[in-house]
């Protein structure tokens, strides 16, 4: 499918053929979708979906002023049950995650010259997809399509890093049956900026457990879809962000409920901490819509923030619609705030100094999504740059 092409799409994908373009919605489940990037207005700031973003730290990747003459380079490791093809945009397996619901990730796909297509078969061990940057000063669009077979079980970490500008799609398709647990890194130099789009398909009684961890980047602004494409699918989505002075990390998800007896679970914790007037922002918006056909959902979704030091914000918007009563339950929850003093308190009042008890306060906020990292090295690698982080400020 051509990124102008929408002809075999929906009705609601087509809305911008006919000037519909990105408009106010009452629900997520209207929002605009299309491949098409100038079926999208360009934003302004003031929209629901980019008024928490710093347009003018974006480099044009919103205004089509973006010049996309580099490209990200992916490095995948070799193994059994791994097969990685360079494919064109024309590969009809392209959009089975799903379609760009935002200016920034059509034009992504609209850009990009090759997709990288990771089809998992049973795969023994861990795979890591490493993704570089194009480079200092320079943009770039990528497209990344990882899939399962059906009854199949697998390990992927996909890594982050170097600099430059990126604007991505990145697809996600599980077959029915099979398991996939997922971790996605943020570990870019501190001038990179990334706007990604996760489109993710569960298929069904497949499972998902996927961890997303935000730690570098000067802009990080990633959004994620949940769909499900059969009755019996089970995803879970943990987070973690550590935000220092200057930077702005946003997180976006929506889960679509949209077939029954299905599960998903989400948590994000965020840290945020800045040694300047500069400021850290931490965005999350979290959206789970249960549509009338969903019957016997379970869902939870849970955002905490803790504010380290003075110069420092959390926005966090947790959004939850119900269009059924026959579930099985449903709940969602956000909390900001500063120390713990009690656990302060307790910790000095043992002998720990404080600036020590601040840290083990820390740790023991992320542990929550830390300890579910099964892999003993990437487990280890992440705590010591949490660590690192604290370091910047002494908190």
């Amino acid at each position: 499918m051509t990124a102008s092409d929408v002809s075999g799409l929906a009705p609601e994908l087509k809305g911008a053929k006919e000037g519909q373009g990105e408009v106010p919605i009452a629900s997520a489940g209207e929002r605009f979708r299309s491949f098409d990037v100038e079926a999208f207005e360009v934003p302004g700031g003031r929209e629901e979906n980019w008024r928490f973003t710093p347009l003018r730290r974006l480099h044009g990747l919103h205004d089509g002023s973006a010049d996309f003459q580099g490209s990200a380079k992916f490095e995948v490791t070799q193994g059994p049950g791994i097969t990685v093809e360079e494919v064109g945009r024309d590969d009809a397996r392209l959009g089975e995650g799903g379609v760009p619901t935002d200016r920034v990730a059509a034009a992504a796909w609209s850009a990009f010259d090759e997709a990288t297509v990771v089809t998992l078969d049973g795969t023994p061990e861990p795979v890591t997809i490493t993704v570089d940057g194009p480079g200092v000063g320079v943009s770039a669009a990528a497209h990344l399509h990882i899939r399962t077979t059906p009854h199949t079980e697998a390990t992927v970490v996909v890594v982050h890093r170097g600099s430059g500008v990126l604007a991505d799609n990145t697809e996600v398709v599980l077959a029915d049956g099979s398991r996939l647990t997922l971790v996605v890194t943020e570990e870019w130099a501190d001038d990179a900026v990334h706007v990604g789009a996760e489109h993710y398909m569960v298929g069904r009684d497949a499972l998902l457990r996927g961890t997303a961890v935000q730690l570098g980047g000067d802009l990080v602004r990633v959004s994620s879809t949940i769909n499900y494409a059969g009755p019996g699918g089970d995803a879970e989505l943990l987070g973690l962000g550590f935000t220092d002075a200057g930077q702005h990390l946003e997180q976006r998800l929506l889960v679509d409920h949209s077939v029954p007896n299905c599960k998903s679970n989400v948590l994000y914790k965020n840290a945020l901490q800045s040694d300047s007037r500069d400021g850290a922002h931490v965005v999350w918006i979290g959206d789970v819509l249960i549509r009338a056909a969903a019957e016997n959902t379970e869902t939870f979704e849970f955002n905490r923030n803790l504010v380290l030091t003075e110069h420092a914000r959390a926005d966090s918007v947790p959004n939850l619609e119900i269009e059924t009563g026959e579930i099985v339950s449903a709940g969602h929850a956000s909390a900001t705030g500063r120390f713990d003093d009690e656990q302060l308190f307790y910790l000095r009042s043992r002998g720990i100094p404080e600036d020590q008890a601040r840290r083990l306060v820390v740790r023991g906020f992320f542990g929550e999504v830390l300890n579910k990292i099964t892999l003993p090295e990437l487990k280890e690698r992440l705590e010591n740059a949490v660590e690192a982080e604290l370091a910047i400020t002494g908190a």
